[in-house]
């Protein structure tokens, strides 16, 4: 969001990287015993990675807290002796057990990561060097706050017309440019700043796809507000959760989490009516899925069509801010995987470091510049990403992996800031309606797509602090209530990017395509369009318009040539899923002797839902199969191995073997 109207930094601004000047700063291994630490480490707290070879030892202790509550020690003597004499009096490991998952957690190695807590008399410093000279500590890392800045809250707007002439009756519609821009106008006055088709390409798009409930977005943000009349219908829901209840329902090691989790206080419920919270969350969601077409509000990028009963994409609320709290690096990594473990595909990010080319003069202070720098810094944000990107989805759904998408950054810098720069995210920058660089954005080689994130310098009036010209209009949370308003940057950039990649594997789900999540990115990537001939001449605007004696200032607008990818274009992402990707195919099945598993069919079949189905198994002493309606039901007999086919009414085949074990998962997995 930019300076002036709520985040400054893409948003939500971790500041803890502000005075992180060397890679070694928090986090070091053995070979770098000498650490120099940042001035707002958390005192008396540590994360570390042990070497593969301590798992045993490890898990014993592990299960030994499970028997006498709170542990304190490792159960490795040298790693306990300097544990000892930092007087610990906490030794937990970070992400909790969750079966359905643990066994991908461990593949992954983040099963050894422990969270230390010790004396906050200390000193940290001799703390970090002694740890890092144990030949088991393979990585150490030091925790820091998430800090907001600049948090000024939305313009709040009035009610909107009716969007005459917009494919869905929602009045907000007309107001949402960066969806469907006519050119020339404004619902309020006419723009000389404007080019018809600055836009996401959702006229083209919603004639295909408007959504499908099965693709999980998870916003990582302020809570979202899962009650909003304009969010509630698609909210990702944890059935058999109670919201911020005590009790774990489905044993995912968080209690309560029904919309997701709060990640800020460690609790299941999800707020958004603090004194500091700004309803940013719950606009983030609006643009990525507010549902469409209900005579209500606003649009959502794949928010579906309410008025043919086609439900949109749905939102799971990961909140690492809440009012004055906030979460922490440990936090944001639990945050991380619980999204891949809970099924989204997408995840929202419109927050991050400042750019290493951010301007001090202007109040930034740079972050990591390189990709190493920033995997060194911050190890375990890192592995959590990568445990996303590898393990979201399935090999055998819409996409096997997931998508990160992040916001580039408000710095006015020539270099995007981490996370988002890291080459597997996708990293986006803001345009203004006429297809020039928003005159706040971070640009540059490491800039993957672009989208509408709106530019009140360039459209404002100088001195009107009213003036929300040119912004992003979405659902937001005023005084506590569900409201609609605008909001500007890069952190809106962002969920217009999001919302078309899910809008873009809603159509691949209902088409039974199956997509490598690498693939997927570079479809998307391709399919955007060319925006690098607008940039030509200069670019007038005021900086900080809204403040009396704003400043005009000039850019050069060739400057931003190759630096701000393409635009990113629902329309024409669609229309290349038709002929890209792969079928999708039935998973192996996996079963133990007198057992059972299902499997909904109508998934893996185009127009699953209308077909009907038979099945046969080649050996009968292995396992039994049967069919009711588009269910599956495979039991296991005895011990083996045999092949399953399944046979649709229109004559499409499919096999997969069916391997029956003893020790398999009545869930079908070994």
């Amino acid at each position: 969001m930019k300076k002036f109207f709520t985040y400054c930094a893409v948003v939500l601004c971790i500041a803890c990287a502000a005075s992180c000047s060397d890679e070694a700063d928090c986090a070091v291994g053995s070979e770098q015993p000498e650490a120099v630490l940042p001035d707002d480490a958390i005192e008396g707290e540590l994360l570390i990675k042990f070497s593969p070879q301590m798992e045993g030892i490890l898990d014993e202790a592990f299960k030994a807290r499970a028997m006498r509550g709170v542990a304190t020690r490792s159960g490795i003597p040298s790693t306990d002796e300097v544990l000892r004499i930092l007087g610990a009096y906490s030794f937990e490991r970070v992400f909790p057990v969750d079966p359905a998952h643990e066994e991908r957690t461990r593949k992954a190695g983040l099963h050894l990561w422990y969270q230390v807590k010790f004396d906050k008399n200390c000193n940290l410093r001799e703390a970090v060097e002694n740890l890092s000279r144990l030949g088991e500590v393979s990585k150490l890392q030091c925790n820091r706050k998430i800090y907001r800045m600049s948090n000024r809250k939305a313009r709040v707007a009035s009610t909107a017309p009716e969007a005459h002439g917009h494919p869905f009756n929602d009045p907000g519609l007309a107001r949402q440019w960066g969806y469907i821009n006519y050119g020339g106008y404004s619902f309020e006055q006419p723009w000389a700043k404007s080019i018809a088709g600055c836009d996401v390409g959702c006229a083209d798009a919603w004639s295909i796809c408007t959504g499908d409930p099965s693709i999980i977005v998870a916003v990582m943000d302020e809570g979202v507000m899962y009650n909003h009349p304009d969010l509630e219908p698609n909210m990702w829901v944890n059935e058999g959760e109670e919201l911020g209840s005590d009790i774990d329902a489905d044993n995912n090691g968080y209690k309560g989490d029904k919309y997701g989790y709060n990640f800020a206080t460690d609790r299941g419920y999800i707020s958004t009516t603090g004194s500091s919270d700004t309803g940013h969350g719950t606009h983030v969601a609006g643009t990525v899925a507010a549902v469409n077409n209900n005579g209500v509000g606003v649009c959502g990028v794949a928010g579906g069509d309410a008025a043919k009963g086609q439900s949109g994409v749905k939102i799971m609320s990961l909140q690492i801010f809440d009012d004055s709290y906030s979460a922490n690096l440990l936090l944001e990594a639990k945050a991380v995987k619980y999204a891949a473990d809970n099924g989204a595909t997408v995840l929202q990010c419109s927050w991050g470091y400042m750019s290493p080319d951010a301007n001090p003069i202007l109040g930034f202070s740079p972050g990591p510049a390189t990709e190493e720098e920033w995997a060194t810094t911050y190890p375990l944000e890192k592995e959590a990403f990568d445990y996303f990107i590898e393990n979201a989805g399935s090999p055998n759904g819409v996409i096997e992996g997931g998508v990160v998408v992040f916001a580039a950054g408000n710095e006015f810098a020539p270099t995007p800031s981490f996370p988002g720069l890291y080459s597997r995210f996708v990293c986006v920058a803001a345009v203004a309606a006429d297809y020039t660089p928003s005159t706040y954005t971070d640009y540059g080689e490491g800039i993957d797509l672009s989208a509408p994130g709106g530019d009140g310098d360039y459209y404002g009036s100088p001195g009107d602090d009213a003036d929300s010209e040119g912004m992003i209009y979405s659902t937001i949370v005023s005084e506590g209530k569900p409201s609609y308003g605008y909001y500007e940057g890069s952190s809106m950039a962002c969920p217009h990017v999001s919302g078309v990649a899910a809008l873009g594997l809603s159509y691949a789900a209902q088409l039974r395509k199956h997509f490598k999540a690498e693939e997927f990115i570079d479809l998307m990537i391709a399919t955007g369009t060319p925006i690098d001939g607008y940039f030509k001449g200069e670019k007038l605007s005021h900086y900080n318009h809204s403040s009396p004696g704003a400043s005009a200032t000039k850019s050069d607008l060739s400057r931003y040539v190759g630096k701000m990818g393409r635009l990113v274009n629902a329309g024409a992402l669609l229309r290349a899923i038709e002929d890209a990707g792969s079928a999708m195919r039935l998973p192996n099945i996996y079963v133990a002797p007198g057992s059972g598993t299902s499997i909904d069919l109508s998934r893996y079949f185009v127009g699953g839902e209308a077909l009907s189905y038979s099945c046969r198994v080649a050996d009968s002493g292995v396992a039994r199969a049967s069919v009711e309606g588009s269910v599956l039901t495979v039991e296991g007999v005895d011990t083996g191995a045999t092949e399953l086919v399944v046979t649709t009414s229109s004559g499409v085949e499919q096999s997969v073997t069916v391997t029956v074990r003893r020790g398999a998962a009545p869930n079908g997995w070994m």
